[in-house]
């Protein structure tokens, strides 16, 4: 089996799904290259389910897909007052990996520039002119497909290697409950009512869906995950001990592991092969945040494609965020910062609106240092004053 396309987009995720779709449909006055988008079949290749959150203002393009969103956020510390904002007119936006499978496959049915195509990929090799994707169909078939530019959305083998690299690790619980418990306007960013480890920091997340139904998420941000029997644990004291929930049944659960690293992801590996989504740079490294960077990146890679330019993914992030969330993660990783006492008080001396900005790098400099000088100066300092010194070492996650 031999295949040919102008683009050729390797995992169909929340990168490969967004980058198809903005490829999916004509655009007055561009060009449309053909696609084909090469989904893992069914079995451990495909992603997990997963539920992405993001914040905007306004319309955004996937809102037919939104399970829901607020304008109200609230942090609580892990003791006195929780901290509330208002982020009008952002909206703090959620949405659900299955849902926004079947809005993107939807309008892809309708497509003509886009052929989706359900194979294992194995070596993705750079020729003269182009790449070819060498992969097996669902019958275990070899074949070949060429294409002129390769966007590759697959999990890296390995991370870079980094001055410092966190896990945020979480394990959530989409819950209903006998009695109304859940505010529905109010999303709860950050709980520091939970135990904290001996390492990083810990934190509850809930997203109210009604009164009675929410995502009700344990997370941590610490070099190692937890088994599985500790992250049940874990959600259920959160549930049971701090949200005092009551009776409730456990309608699906998700689990998750999100790199936070400071180590450079490599957006070109090859002449015409790129990366893109979390392998290609498009997580927050301070927050884990994801979604919005894949817009901008797969956005800037559509626009290059239609207007005949080299599709390079720029960076999802810039550098004066990047060279922040550094500092951040040495200062937590270090013990120097107490991480929850550190957030707790950026969100009450920082307008959450404010902050949020500041966390999708749509901040201006003076903008950046107000907000940093809200964080402990000294240890931030240090922190960053060390950071030239220190190696960059390959990520370890055994204990």
């Amino acid at each position: 089996m031999v295949l040919e396309t102008e683009v050729a987009i390797v995992g169909a995720g929340a990168a490969g799904l967004s980058l198809a779709h903005r490829l999916s449909r004509p655009v007055p006055g561009t060009r449309t290259p053909s696609v084909v988008l090469v989904d893992a079949p069914p079995g451990p290749m495909r992603p997990p389910r997963r539920t992405w959150c993001f914040w905007e203002a306004g319309a955004g393009r996937f809102d037919a897909a939104l399970t829901t969103a607020w304008r109200h956020l609230r942090v609580r510390p892990p003791s006195g007052a929780a901290v509330e904002g208002d982020i009008a007119p952002l909206r703090y936006k959620m949405i659900r990996s299955d849902d926004f499978e079947h809005l993107v496959a939807h309008d892809l049915t309708a497509s003509r520039a886009v052929r989706r195509l359900e194979a294992t990929v194995g070596a993705v090799e750079d020729v003269r002119g182009g790449a070819h994707v060498h992969l097996r169909d669902a019958d275990g078939r070899p074949g070949v497909l060429r294409a002129r530019w390769v966007f590759d959305s697959r999990p890296p083998g390995s991370l870079p290697a980094a001055r410092t690299t966190l896990l945020q690790h979480f394990h959530g619980w989409f819950v209903r409950t006998a009695r109304p418990v859940f505010d529905p306007r109010t999303a709860e960013l950050m709980d520091f009512r939970t135990p904290q480890p001996a390492e990083g920091l810990s934190f509850g997340y809930l997203l109210p869906v009604s009164r009675r139904e929410a995502l009700v998420e344990y997370t941590e941000f610490s070099p190692r995950p937890l088994s599985a029997g500790d992250y049940g644990t874990a959600v259920r004291q959160y549930a049971e001990e701090v949200l005092r929930l009551g009776e409730l049944q456990v309608l699906s659960t998700e689990t998750g592991v999100i790199p936070m690293t400071d180590a450079p992801m490599p957006r070109r590996v090859g002449a015409s092969v790129f990366r893109i989504g979390a392998a290609g740079g498009a997580t927050r490294p301070s927050t884990g945040y994801t979604f919005a960077g894949i817009q901008r990146q797969t956005g800037a890679v559509a626009a290059a494609l239609r207007r005949g330019r080299r599709p390079v993914p720029p960076p999802a992030h810039s550098a004066r965020s990047r060279a922040m969330d550094a500092v951040l993660l040495r200062a937590l990783d270090s013990g120097r910062a107490d991480g929850p006492a550190l957030f707790s008080h950026l969100f009450a001396r920082v307008p959450m609106r404010d902050l949020l900005l500041f966390l999708d790098g749509r901040t201006r400099l003076h903008e950046d240092l107000a907000v940093g000088l809200r964080t402990p100066v000294g240890p931030m300092l240090r922190s960053a004053l060390e950071l030239p010194r220190l190696p960059r070492r390959p990520f370890d996650q055994d204990p």
